[in-house]
């Protein structure tokens, strides 16, 4: 299993499950901090067309191009079904935000041979490592 910094500077293109238009919102100033610092976000939301300026998928299933991490910003009872998606995309790791832990999702993701983290933050672990995809 990668740690989660590895993962980050390993991954190149994040699907965001959850991703938010609303700037107040985690779901909209992480994702945006990741773009900023280089890395290509897919946001998947099914309520919105457009997040950060690019169209949304609706689900994990629709993506028309293969992720390097999940991150999900749903609430528990839908992460198992998001990393149970994420596995059958064949997505290699899947990342739950703070605040979000599931037994039964690590147990999915475990099962499937995938790196799992939860209840940690993508933004936070990036500045802790000083991790950059920009120039």
């Amino acid at each position: 299993m990668r740690t989660p910094q590895q993962i980050l500077a390993d991954a190149r293109t994040i699907a965001v499950v959850g991703a938010s238009r609303d700037p107040a919102k985690s779901a909209h100033s992480v994702p945006a901090q990741l773009i900023r610092y280089g890395w290509r976000v897919i946001p998947v939301n099914p309520h919105v067309a457009e997040i950060f300026g690019q169209p949304t998928y609706p689900s994990l299933a629709e993506l028309d191009v293969p992720v390097d991490l999940v991150n999900v910003f749903r609430p528990v009872p839908e992460a198992v079904e998001v990393v149970r998606a994420a596995v059958r995309i064949g997505a290699p790791a899947v990342w739950l935000q703070s605040g979000i832990a599931s037994p039964v999702a690590r147990e999915i993701a475990a099962a499937a041979g995938i790196d799992y983290v939860e209840d940690r933050c993508t933004a936070v672990e990036r500045a802790l490592g000083g991790l950059t995809r920009a120039g």
